[in-house]
């Protein structure tokens, strides 16, 4: 089985909401892996790579998107070569009375063009926020915009990313 599933995680591609562990035999986990290193691998190459037939690959992938085991397809962009030279995280804590204001902030936030990835925490900080902005005056500019101006906001912290790598997910690895 796959590590904890995306729980309502669906853009169109997936089938409904995944509510528990679903049962995966070798293959589909070994296509999983594939399609996660490369979600434009053509259907053959894949099938030859998995031990099955074309027409079998594609009835295992169509299915594993059923059941919302695969939630959609997507292309990683470089960010620097749209002139984002920089990324942060910034943590935000909401004011104790303006919890209620957190699926709006939550909402308005995912709208702006700058947000690469957006966490709800538990914990002491209510929200992560990977940003990518074109320099420093940029991210200033966000933060005083978007959270220090807004009145829910009781605090933010921003931290300056030197590096940023993206890996298969640690737990996909470990069941893939």
């Amino acid at each position: 089985m796959v590590g904890p599933p995306q729980i309502g995680a669906s853009d169109g591609v997936g089938g409904g909401a995944v509510t528990g562990p679903i049962a995966l035999d070798a293959v589909d986990r070994r296509i999983i892996a594939l399609l996660h290193e490369n979600a434009r691998i053509p259907n053959i190459e894949l099938a030859r790579a998995v031990g099955v037939s074309p027409s079998t690959c594609l009835a295992r992938v169509r299915s594993l998107r059923e059941r919302g085991v695969i939630t959609r397809y997507t292309a990683e962009i470089n960010p620097l070569a749209l002139g984002f030279t920089l990324q942060a995280l910034v943590s935000v804590r909401i004011r104790p009375g303006a919890r209620h204001l957190m699926e709006q902030i939550s909402d308005e936030l995912r709208t702006q063009p700058e947000v690469a990835q957006l966490f709800f925490l538990g914990g002491s900080e209510d929200f992560l926020i990977h940003v990518r902005v074109r320099d420093s005056e940029h991210v200033r500019q966000f933060v005083l915009k978007n959270l220090s101006a807004n009145p829910a906001v009781a605090l933010t912290e921003t931290n300056l990313v030197f590096e940023h790598h993206t890996a298969l997910s640690a737990g996909l690895r470990t069941v893939l």
